[in-house]
């Protein structure tokens, strides 16, 4: 097959029921769930042993994300990426559907990650959709201490040791591994992050899950991921231009006409309706163009991801 002929790659979702899930995906982006149930979220790229994108149509359907990256790379994602040592594509992006707030939780920093036995992640979000009224929680309220945190657990008013803060659709929030973090209900999220599933659950409002017992929670590890400096940081808004950056990735809101930084293999997630190689994109569609595509530029507004090795 000639690279030419490989066209943009599309994937088929993944998608999981969460006790915070809703039905957004159906409503909001008129996705086909799998049931009736609450799905939380879409996995739109992922490699993981448990977990595969599949190339959903085109002359690669059916090969798995970690088939293109193994057997591939070069040809598919060209530039840094062909010569990361990475044994997969190290990003994850889902789309998450908040009815309700997820539980206060921390992702674990690099340097404490093997210790604790999870992997490290950094994420950031954008808010697809944000009810009225939503808020998300990030950092720690000015005044708040481990000590005082470590009351709040026993006392179930970890709330008032989180800084809240109201959302709005269009706005983002860069997450770095040890900021405690919850996202509130009524939004829909894009979620960028490094390839972990390693998440420490620190508070779940005392909720049972869909079995009707109560989540693991995970203090231990939380109380030594959290990082108690980090102080009622702010979401930036809703203007274009670079959202996030940092040695994982980078996040930037694009409009027709303009063009983040380069990269050989490009990913974007439209934020409106897109136009792209007479394909026309609806909001949420992760589309990528391999390092061999030539083609015409996008036209709407989008997310445009670019992977660092």
């Amino acid at each position: 097959m000639s690279t030419a002929d490989i066209g943009l790659l599309q994937f088929t979702p993944l998608y999981f029921t969460r006790v915070w899930g809703g039905r957004s995906l159906a409503r909001v982006f008129g996705r086909a769930l799998p049931d009736d149930q609450p799905y939380g979220e879409a996995w739109e790229l992922v490699d993981r042993a448990d977990a595969q994108s599949l190339v959903a149509d085109g002359p690669l359907a059916g090969q798995s994300l970690h088939q293109l990256w193994t057997t591939r790379r070069r040809e598919i994602f060209g530039g840094a990426l062909a010569a990361s040592t990475s044994p997969r594509f190290p990003l994850l992006i889902k789309i998450l559907d908040c009815r309700d707030d997820l539980s206060v939780q921390v992702h674990p920093p690099v340097h404490k990650a093997d210790a604790l036995g999870g992997e490290p992640k950094t994420e950031m979000w954008f808010m697809a959709h944000a009810e009225p009224n939503a808020r998300i929680y990030a950092g720690l309220r000015r005044g708040a201490s481990r000590e005082s945190f470590s009351q709040a657990l026993a006392a179930g008013t970890v709330a008032e040791e989180v800084h809240a803060i109201p959302v709005h659709t269009g706005e983002s929030l860069f997450v770095p591994s040890g900021r405690v973090h919850a996202l509130g209900g009524g939004l829909v999220v894009y979620e960028i992050q490094q390839n972990s599933d390693t998440t420490y659950r620190v508070f779940d409002w005392n909720r049972t899950g869909l079995d009707g017992r109560p989540r693991d929670l995970h203090i231990d590890q939380s109380m030594a991921s959290i990082d108690f400096t980090d102080v009622e940081p702010s979401v930036r808004a809703s203007a274009g231009g670079v959202l996030a950056d940092c040695p994982y990735f980078t996040v930037s809101r694009v409009y027709t006409g303009h063009r983040a930084r380069a990269s050989a293999f490009r990913m974007i997630v439209p934020i409106s309706e897109v136009l792209w190689n007479d394909k026309t994109l609806a909001p949420g569609q992760l589309t990528c163009a391999p390092a061999s595509f030539v083609g015409p530029e996008p036209s709407g507004e989008w997310l445009e991801i670019e992977a660092h090795s």
